[in-house]
């Protein structure tokens, strides 16, 4: 008996991927499959807490919302797309929906990524990335590195160098976000 076997596109991989490890963040970048585990504590904590600075800030009121997991549309490669920790979006960013739960990335004004295991990933592709698909301002948590660096304003595809920041400053929130505050390094590496 001949068994037909159907090879998965990458698309079908990360959708059968999704469904196998729940709380697992299942990402494709730059054509390659990534499975990051759920956050632990301390990486929880930190987005909450950066959820209530931006409350205080008045996000809603500046024509933003923050949003947790909702996935960016990447046009590095057909099926590229990420799962953010934290976002602002603009407050209509759901008419830009693309397909399944990621949408387009001119709606997004700050991406935030809290290092975990795949900090690696949060260093590298996904700053190329984000600078490909236009993304004002990525800021990353680097808790491998005790670090916070924000790259801004990317220019042909790429980000200039990132202003870096130790435990002990504040992180100014570019104006292109659309509201002002400035982010503690301390609670952003620790919750």
């Amino acid at each position: 008996m001949a068994v037909l076997q159907h090879e998965l596109t990458l698309g079908e991989a990360a959708d059968l991927l999704s469904r196998a490890l729940p709380g697992h963040r299942v990402e494709i970048l730059q054509g390659r499959l990534t499975v990051t585990p759920p956050p632990d504590g301390s990486h929880a904590l930190s987005l909450t807490k950066l959820g209530r600075a931006f409350d205080r800030a008045g996000v809603v009121e500046a024509g933003r919302e923050y949003v947790q997991g909702v996935g960016l549309w990447l046009p590095t490669l057909p099926e590229d797309f990420a799962i953010p920790d934290f976002s602002i979006v603009e407050e209509d960013f759901r008419d830009a929906h693309v397909t399944k739960n990621c949408y387009a990335p001119d709606v997004f004004r700050l991406v935030v990524e809290v290092t975990s295991s795949n900090w690696s990933d949060d260093l590298g592709p996904k700053v190329e990335c984000y600078a490909q698909a236009g993304i004002p301002a990525y800021l990353v948590a680097d808790r491998k590195h005790d670090v916070v660096l924000l790259y801004t304003d990317p220019v042909d595809g790429k980000y200039p160098a990132p202003q870096s920041f130790k435990r002990g400053q504040s992180v100014p929130v570019p104006e292109t976000v659309g509201v002002r505050v400035e982010l503690s390094v301390d609670t952003l590496l620790d919750g």
